[in-house]
């Protein structure tokens, strides 16, 4: 440990080789021949050829996408109209229960959340009929629910930063509330809206464990697929679907970095 102090670089590369070697492996078993994950008997494309022609996957990934991106924008809209409330309304009755319940999902675990919001959908189903059982609509409902929490951080702490002074600017300027919101605050507010978006899209991506409790026959998601199937035993053509989002994501970060480096 002192070593490390004294001399951070080696340090530096052992904590990037204990994060990223396994992907690496990850990758590279992607392109074996054999079936075996443990043992390597030539490069091949099969399992992305498996990959690509398996209708589960490919379905179980479009559900995915249009559950994120749905959830996401619901997401949206209710933690940033969470946001400005406890940013801009000052102090109002019940302000700190209305603040809890928000921020509630940032320290439930997943678990109590996945089992509150699957008996909030019976008890629903009994007394009004509405989910009729559970599938894509309850797992949107239920992604949505957990992360307006963490847009509603997002957006409120931009809103603490930016301040009131052009807002105030343009009200005494004669502009009505509506417009000082749609020219001002939402441009203001653009970059937290963009990260607060693409947070609860990953966060909905990525979840398994409240898919689970909220999902029924026929909306199985990528990460509830990739978990059932690692029980049985993982094959290259897990790898093969690893490394196709790392690679997605890799462009997608590298889009970024070159839009931010033109700005």
């Amino acid at each position: 440990m002192i070593a490390l102090i004294r001399w951070p670089f080696p340090g530096l590369i052992f904590g990037y080789a204990f994060l990223y070697l396994p992907i690496a492996f990850l990758i590279g078993f992607s392109f074996n021949e054999s079936r075996s994950v443990t043992v390597w008997s030539g490069l091949s494309f099969r399992w992305y050829r498996v990959l690509f022609h398996d209708e589960a996957v490919i379905g179980a990934a479009l559900l995915s996408i249009r559950i994120a991106a749905v959830s996401a924008t619901i997401a949206l809209v209710v933690g940033t109209a969470a946001a400005l409330a406890l940013a801009r309304f000052g102090r109002f009755r019940a302000r700190a229960a209305f603040e809890a319940a928000v921020l509630a999902p940032l320290i439930l675990p997943e678990v109590i959340t996945g089992l509150a919001l699957l008996l909030l959908f019976v008890v629903l189903e009994r007394a009004t009929g509405f989910p009729a059982g559970r599938g894509a609509g309850t797992v949107t409902i239920a992604h949505a629910s957990v992360s307006v929490a963490y847009v509603a951080v997002v957006v409120r702490a931009r809103l603490a930063d930016m301040g009131t002074a052009l807002e105030d600017a343009a009200a005494d300027l004669y502009a009505p509330p509506w417009r000082v919101f749609v020219q001002v605050t939402v441009p203001l507010l653009s970059p937290a809206l963009v990260s607060g978006w693409l947070l609860a899209f990953t966060l909905s991506l990525d979840d398994v464990v409240v898919a689970s409790f909220t999902s029924g026959p026929g909306a199985t998601t990528l990460p509830m697929l990739v978990f059932s199937a690692t029980k049985l035993g993982v094959t290259p053509e897990i790898y093969a679907l690893a490394t196709v989002i790392v690679v997605l994501v890799a462009v997608g970060l590298a889009l970024a970095a070159r839009v931010a480096r033109r700005r």
